[in-house]
């Protein structure tokens, strides 16, 4: 009987009995599982039902208006514009982010420097976003003289064509006439061996140039016509027209010669004692002007921070900072990639762009998506680089949702159901782009 006993199947899975282990399994796990479950409660699921129902209320809590918020939301010039601003972040930055990443990865992945590069691309990881806000908010200064960006621009336009000395001067006297605009014109006719006086005056000292010096009327010569031109001002008093001491020259003007029909036909610069010369001029009358280059404007600077630009600045400043994140992801991605295949598009005739474009992006795939689903994330919830680099007076153009939820419930407007309603809005256009990461994953995972 026993030996049949030993013979016969084993039950059928299910049925053999309680586990007496199963319990105490799931007791352990429950135990792991627990503080993690709460604080989801405490800071995530609570919040977000309470956020939810506080949007259907009014500024202080007390009265229902339903889907007024909402209405509000989209309604409001200032909300639309933050709506507005954060769909173009969304549709140029995560974009750009990982074509710049992708860019940087790919061309230093040859060079012996590469670790050296990479490390200050990817520097401005290091510190917050706030601190990198304030940085570009120095860089961007309208005034060449403590914004970089306008002084790099400044200096790359002065490669190509100069500044005048003046912004601007009125004739001294009677002897010219005339605009900024147009030059100041000699009225009186010079012939070979004449002198020309261009006295001006209202030009303010601190922008006569440093190197001025006396004003020196030269003494004409044969086939030459000289003269000087200064500021016909001193202390005092003094005689307009007249070059007395006292006062100083004009350096670096701009002094054209012009003959009968007003066409230039030569042009000089004056001197420190801003005095010039015209040599082996043909025997005729001219006229004698102050050209309008000597009061061309310097560069003022471009108005980074303005209403107009203000967008484009911020975005500049952010993807400064997520380039070396996307260059770090997609090098890795890169360093991946085998190098067999590259090699055998190399031999079959492949150009570098095509082995780039049809063998390197489509096997870097997976991680460009990584990269472009991160950046949408962080591009919807982007807050503090805006607040940092955009000045009070540009905010509302700069604005973005997450921006705007902070501004109206704590920076003094108060209304925590408008602010509400805009933290589910935000919740919801998140909710896109979560689906799409726990997809990647899953995919992944099969």
């Amino acid at each position: 009987m026993a030996l049949a006993d030993a013979g016969a199947p084993a039950p059928p899975p299910g049925l053999e009995g309680p586990d007496p282990g199963r319990w105490r399994r799931r007791l352990t796990t429950a135990a792991f599982l627990a503080p993690a479950i709460v604080l989801l409660t405490v800071w995530i699921v609570y919040p977000t039902i309470r956020t939810i129902i506080r949007s259907l209320f009014g500024r202080d809590g007390s009265e229902w208006v339903g889907l007024g918020n909402y209405e509000t939301l989209f309604t409001t010039d200032t909300l639309v514009t933050a709506i507005r601003n954060n769909a173009i972040w969304v549709a140029v930055v995560p974009a750009l982010v990982a074509a710049i990443g992708m860019v940087f990865a790919v061309l230093t992945e040859r060079i012996s420097w590469k670790v050296a590069f990479r490390t200050a691309v990817f520097m401005p990881m290091a510190i917050s976003m706030f601190a990198a806000g304030v940085i570009w908010h120095i860089m961007d200064e309208k005034d060449p003289e403590r914004g970089a960006v306008n002084a790099a621009i400044g200096a790359i336009k002065d490669v190509f064509g100069s500044s005048g000395v003046l912004s601007r001067g009125q004739p001294s006297s009677d002897a010219l006439t005339g605009s900024v605009r147009d030059g100041f014109v000699l009225r009186a006719t010079v012939r070979p061996g004449d002198g020309a006086l261009l006295g001006l005056t209202a030009i303010p000292p601190a922008e006569v140039p440093a190197d001025a010096e006396q004003a020196v009327a030269p003494e004409p010569a044969a086939g030459e016509i000289v003269g000087v031109v200064w500021r016909d001002f001193r202390p005092g008093g003094g005689e307009p027209g007249v070059v007395e001491p006292g006062e100083l020259g004009i350096p670096g003007a701009t002094v054209e010669l012009r003959d009968a029909a007003g066409e230039v036909v030569a042009t000089t610069r004056t001197g420190a004692d801003g005095g010039f010369a015209f040599a082996d001029v043909a025997d005729g009358g001219y006229r004698v002007a102050i050209g309008s280059k000597t009061f061309a404007a310097p560069f003022e600077g471009i108005s980074w921070l303005g209403p107009d630009l203000i967008t484009p600045s911020v975005m500049i400043a952010y993807i400064w900072v997520w380039a070396g994140f996307a260059m770090v992801v997609i090098a890795a991605g890169l360093s991946a990639i085998p190098r067999d295949v590259l090699e055998a598009a190399r031999t079959d005739g492949a150009t570098e762009w095509q082995v780039f474009r049809r063998v390197t992006v489509p096997l870097l795939a997976p991680v460009l998506s990584v990269v472009f689903v991160t950046m949408i994330i962080n591009v919807l919830k982007v807050f503090d680089i805006v607040l940092s680099v955009a000045p009070g007076s540009s905010q509302d153009d700069a604005n973005v949702i997450a921006l705007a939820m902070w501004r109206t419930s704590f920076s003094g407007v108060n209304d925590f159901g408008l602010g509400s309603a805009i933290a589910v809005l935000l919740f919801v256009l998140v909710i896109p782009a979560l689906a799409l990461n726990i997809r990647r994953f899953k995919r992944e995972e099969s």
